[in-house]
């Protein structure tokens, strides 16, 4: 937990400065990849997604340590050879896993997150599950603990593997000659996260392209036909917590309303989007069926509250950096408490980006949290210690939000959704 949270303290800086870099430059080109509002969104997918990873608020059911305990055919030291054969072993898990979640109706409610951004940007790639709490595919790195690799070589490769995916999320670099042979590039990955026909279920290996051409799954970018990106059935919401759901709510009431008990079974284990016969008539949903002509999603806002989700944005970010820093300091249960905190801060400020009137019963909500926790502490998670007047400095914060929000809500409210047409 410490040591993961630690990390990613010294990552997020990095990832947040390249995401600035990408908007200054698309600027700079005339070809802005990054609309602040779906940025905002994305980061905050990362922030609570992290959150979740660095609280451990995931199962595995058979960990790698008990394989490579009871099956290791020998036993490798810590060395350079053990770190190469487990980033092999880890990618061509990652291939897998990436697949089957492509293809597997209940294993997509996991993934879809990651794809729901109608942009594609280097702040897309942090849009990642908070959905998952259990590892389904631990013993797709047999194959490493046959061959003894360490745990400690599997727990320290995974993070660096996971980090080396960010890059490659952007339309500003074009397609790289020699390197499209070997490496995952953002060419290959465009096609991955298009919904174009000929693009959709392709190219779903992490860092070496040979899986995908081995399994028959690689499709090269086209210059005729110009990626489109998102989900076919659209998120229609800035709020990552909705959109880590939405699709698990799907198949439960689906199944719920499905009239056949073999339906209401095997709904789960289906090809992706698979629904009982005649649902897309009696329960339609939204669905994109002209990739080139369909209305991207938007909320119409002032420049004001465009802004004030960027200031939460920021302010959560400086939350959770000094989470991380100080989670000895803050010990069990407080850093679930902590994290509880984080999950309602996103979700408040993200309803309001999305023009939701019951944002403002979530951010009552967070701040009456707010003030019991410095009222029932004492101090914000012993922040005292380090700033004297952090309690008062944070408690102006949760004030200033909550008449923020009422502002928005009171004045900004009637308006229609802003919708930008594809052409």
């Amino acid at each position: 937990m410490e040591e993961y949270g630690k990390i990613l303290v010294f990552v997020m800086p990095i990832f947040l400065i390249l995401i600035i870099i990408e908007k200054i430059y698309g600027h700079y080109k005339g070809e802005d990849t990054s609309p602040n509002m779906d940025s905002v969104s994305s980061i905050s997918s990362g922030m609570i997604n992290s959150v979740k990873d660095v609280l451990g608020l995931s199962i595995t059911l058979v960990s790698y340590e008990w394989f490579e305990t009871k099956f290791a055919l020998m036993h490798l030291e810590a060395n350079v050879l053990a770190y190469i054969i487990g980033f092999i072993v880890i990618d061509f898990y990652g291939y897998w896993s990436h697949r089957l979640s492509h293809q597997i109706n209940f294993l997509w409610n996991k993934h879809a997150i990651h794809h729901s951004s109608e942009e594609f940007n280097l702040a897309c790639a942090l849009r990642q599950t908070v959905s998952s709490f259990v590892n389904l595919f631990t013993f797709l790195l047999i194959p490493a603990a046959l061959l003894g690799v360490p745990p400690k070589v599997i727990a320290i490769t995974l993070p660096i593997h996971l980090f080396l995916q960010f890059w490659y999320h952007t339309k500003h670099i074009k397609k790289m000659g020699f390197l499209e042979k070997i490496l995952v590039t953002p060419s290959h990955h465009r096609v991955h996260h298009a919904i174009n026909p000929i693009y959709m279920d392709r190219n779903h290996s992490q860092i070496f392209i040979i899986w995908d051409k081995i399994f028959g799954t690689f499709q090269e970018e086209l210059d005729t036909v110009p990626p489109v990106f998102g989900i076919t059935r659209p998120a229609l919401t800035w709020n990552p917590v909705r959109i880590n759901f939405q699709h698990l709510w799907l198949l439960i009431t689906d199944a719920w309303r499905a009239e056949k008990w073999i339906d209401k079974l095997t709904i789960w284990f289906k090809p992706t989007g698979w629904r009982p016969e005649n649902f897309e008539e009696k329960y339609p949903v939204n669905k994109i069926t002209d990739v080139y002509a369909f209305e991207k999603y938007g909320t119409q806002h002032s420049n004001k509250l465009m802004y004030w989700s960027i200031f939460q944005a920021i302010i959560t970010l400086l939350f959770i950096t000094y989470m991380y820093n100080s989670i000895a300091i803050i010990g069990l249960p407080n850093v679930f408490i902590y994290g509880a905190f984080i999950f309602v801060t996103v979700y408040s400020y993200t309803e309001l980006m999305d023009a939701r009137k019951i944002s403002l019963l979530w951010e009552g909500i967070r701040f009456l949290f707010g003030i019991a926790i410095i009222v029932y502490l004492g101090d914000w998670f012993g922040m005292n210690n380090l700033f004297p007047y952090a309690s008062f400095i944070i408690t102006g914060y949760l004030v200033l939000s909550l008449f923020v929000t009422i502002y928005f809500i009171s004045t900004n409210f009637d308006a229609k959704k802003a919708i930008v047409t594809i052409s």
